[in-house]
């Protein structure tokens, strides 16, 4: 730990380890150098008063990469003179947990002193491996930190977000960002002989938009920038075409089946459905511009036609098929627009959930009344000994009558009370379907035979 949080002159002064990446020696020792999360550092924000009351509890940091999770939890041992072990549940396991653990026992028997056990991606551990901690956490032999980018209620075992607090970091915002540049320019070691750098403002506009929110990737694209920045009278300056070069290919935040991925699939699905056809774009562009198969999104929005336009306007429904057959004839980038295309009239169309919620309805009577006979007279009648068993007797055959309607008929199970799941909404469509229904209820009412519905 001695290295990382000696004097902070020797540390990034020329001769420091320049061969570990700019990020890392560029990590700040103290709230001083630290920049973001002003939510939870702010002034008499708990996490800040722990730190510098040095109390330090179990935590999990949750957050984008690039956020502060590391920092923030070697600054916790840092500031409760404890030992700190760090480890990545990508290359780490039960060994090295109970290596950990024994080390941890000899700092307490030894030195007296508390060991934090810091674990990056601590969602990758499976169940037994996050179990293995507890007892140790439990006795106090460890203070453990977490630190994760997915979310810990899917992902960590309840047991052991019960002992350990849940801290939510955010993605950097700009200014955050271009301070994180400025420091390191001032007080870092570059490793670049004596030559001072300049980089110019542009530059680090687009050094901050291509890092997205992630400090790490700044400070990366800041150590490759100064790399292939020219010298001249003995100063390396980054221009804007520098910037430009180290930063093309770089994409927005995505993580593939993860959390950014459901949130921004979710606001595509709510801007559609509540009728903001920008917003909708917006979402869909975020996606397929962080590397989203454009095909899921073409599946998604066929699910939205049914469950949010349905019957108001069912052209609704084929245009999303032929958004998805028309991107997997054509590809990317072409074939993109059409899938655009659809979103923007799912936007635009009338809104129903009428069936999506019909269809829930009935699901949840076939659950609750189990497995009724099909009446007699709605069976078909094949053979002569399917007659003789009154299959299809008093069949009426609705094109037989006025209007193709059988007035009064019923269709449900005999055991089954005559249901009402589908109530179509005042709009698009549906507005005339809801109109026609009505009308069949009133003349099967008026038939005398009218089924007793019950609305659900």
């Amino acid at each position: 730990m001695a290295d990382l949080f000696q004097n902070q002159k020797e540390r990034l002064s020329p001769g420091a380890d320049v061969h570990r990446p700019l990020a890392d020696r560029a990590r700040p020792a103290s709230l001083d150098g630290f920049f973001g999360q002003e939510h939870l550092l702010a002034e008499g924000k708990p996490l800040r008063t722990a730190i510098e009351q040095g109390r330090v509890h179990s935590m999990i940091f949750w957050g984008p990469p690039g956020t502060g999770k590391t920092t923030l939890a070697r600054m916790m041992a840092h500031a409760t003179d404890a030992h700190f072990i760090g480890l990545s549940a990508v290359m780490a396991g039960i060994k090295e947990v109970r290596a950990a653990v024994q080390e941890a026992k000899e700092y307490r028997e030894v030195y007296d002193k508390r060991t934090v056990l810091f674990l990056d991606e601590v969602h990758r551990f499976n169940k037994s491996q996050q179990d293995a901690f507890l007892p140790y956490v439990e006795d106090g032999t460890l203070t453990f930190i977490g630190a994760t980018t997915e979310n810990p209620s899917f992902e960590l075992n309840n047991a052991l977000l019960s002992r350990a607090r849940v801290y939510v970091l955010k993605s950097l915002a700009s200014a955050s960002l271009h301070e994180v540049l400025r420091r390191a320019l001032r007080e870092v070691d570059l490793g670049l002989a004596s030559e001072n750098i300049a980089l110019h403002d542009n530059a680090a506009e687009l050094i901050v938009m291509a890092a997205d929110g992630d400090a790490r990737r700044a400070l990366n694209l800041l150590e490759l920038a100064a790399d292939l920045a020219p010298v001249e009278a003995g100063v390396r300056t980054i221009t804007a075409a520098i910037a430009q070069e180290i930063a093309q290919g770089s994409r927005r935040r995505f993580d593939k089946k993860g959390e950014y991925f459901y949130d921004q699939i979710s606001a595509l699905h709510k801007s559609i459905r509540g009728s903001d056809p920008d917003a909708s774009l917006y979402w869909l562009m975020r996606m397929l511009d962080g590397g989203c198969d454009p095909l899921y999104v073409a599946r998604r929005i066929i699910r939205v036609a049914s469950e949010d336009i349905g019957n108001a306007d069912p052209r609704a429904l084929r245009l999303c098929l032929d958004a998805s057959e028309t991107y997997e004839r054509l590809g990317s980038p072409e074939g993109e627009l059409a899938i655009a295309q659809a979103v923007v009239f799912l936007a635009c169309a009338a809104k129903s959930n009428a069936v999506y919620e019909a269809a829930k309805s009935a699901a949840a009577d076939v659950q609750e009344f189990g497995t009724l006979d099909v009446p007699l007279h709605l069976r078909n009648a094949p053979t002569r000994l399917m007659k003789d068993l009154g299959y299809g007797k008093d069949y009426r055959y609705a094109h037989n009558e006025e209007d193709a309607l059988a007035a009064g008929e019923t269709y449900f199970p005999d055991d089954m009370p005559t249901r009402k799941y589908y109530h179509p909404v005042p709009r698009g469509l549906e507005l005339q379907i809801r109109e026609k229904l009505a009308d069949i209820a009133r003349r099967n009412e008026k038939s005398g035979n009218s089924p007793n519905e019950e609305t659900k």
